[in-house]
């Protein structure tokens, strides 16, 4: 079992940054991936960045380049740094984490980005 607690997120402007982070607790040393999803209003929910437990980082295209992932596995954290952030990346950020291919979630955190 692993819960996670996000924290971070706010209202910013366009082209302004956030960080959001991530702490998992139980069984962290099972993690294999984590990541980050978002969903916005009437929108299905849509990766934007994983992460394996070795450091192999994926990425969504339409955030390439502006965002990036890290993770400290020892410590069962993910942090989610967000810069030259745009309207459309406004949206609910849902933490992840699998665990011998069971997906677990956080609560969410709001992002809304003003224009």
């Amino acid at each position: 079992q692993v819960q996670l607690v996000e924290s971070g997120g706010g209202l910013v402007q366009a082209g302004g940054s956030l960080r959001l982070s991530c702490a998992a607790s139980g069984t962290i040393f099972s993690i294999n991936v984590m990541g980050w999803y978002r969903q916005a209003p009437g929108k299905q929910r849509e990766l934007v960045a994983t992460i394996t437990r070795g450091g192999i980082r994926n990425y969504s295209e339409s955030v390439k380049g502006r965002f990036s992932i890290s993770r400290n596995n020892a410590r069962g954290t993910v942090s989610l740094q967000m810069d030259s952030l745009l309207p459309e990346d406004t949206a609910v950020y849902y933490c992840n984490a699998v665990v011998f291919n069971i997906n677990y979630w956080g609560q969410g955190t709001q992002v809304t980005v003003s224009s």
